[in-house]
């Protein structure tokens, strides 16, 4: 779970798995699930672990290893009945435990910063943020939220067990090597 490239694409996708991503999700906001299915081809080709966000329909029809949903999403008993990995988003520790007692695998927690990437995120959590919601869960913790290769470190040193990145996603290899560099 060391990092999560959040990307539209297969082409990118791919990019990111040469570089060292582990876990590959695709993302396409409010995308059909027909749309997802065309977009998803190929991904579970990747030798990575292959999420989609916001829809378990597409997920299992994919072939999915895993579902990432938000805490407006539905769809996460349906998710853990059909044995999909269960990715939730929390912003807070209420929100994360909630996850985890839903029987998510692991929690993407933030936003850490600011970001370009989604315009209408909760406030920034900090890395005390972060750092609270890691020791609150047993599962693993995922940062997102304005992470890059200069603060994928210290996402890991506040006890993150990853990071996912959108708009860095193709800057993989820098990021493997700083999250390398904190362990």
């Amino acid at each position: 779970m060391r990092l999560h490239a959040i990307v539209e694409e297969l082409e990118t996708a791919r990019a990111a798995v040469e570089g060292g991503a582990t876990v590959v999700q695709l993302r396409r906001k409010g995308a059909s699930t027909d749309k997802l299915l065309e977009a998803g081809r190929g991904f579970g080709d990747l030798g990575a672990t292959f999420v989609v966000n916001d829809d378990v329909e597409a997920a299992l029809r994919l072939g999915a290893d895993g579902v990432h949903l938000g805490r407006s999403d539905e769809g996460a008993e349906r998710a853990v009945a059909e044995g999909l990995l269960l990715g939730t988003s929390a912003a807070s520790v209420e929100e994360a435990r909630e996850g985890e007692a839903g029987g998510a695998a692991y929690v993407g927690a933030g936003p850490v910063w600011a970001t370009p990437s989604k315009p209408d995120a909760d406030p920034a959590i900090g890395l005390d943020g972060l750092a609270e919601i890691c020791r609150a869960v047993s599962i693993p913790v995922v940062a997102i939220g304005g992470v890059d290769a200069s603060n994928a470190a210290d996402c890991i040193r506040a006890g993150a067990a990853g990071v996912a990145v959108i708009r860095a996603a193709r800057d993989a290899p820098a990021l493997r090597a700083a999250i390398d560099a904190a362990l």
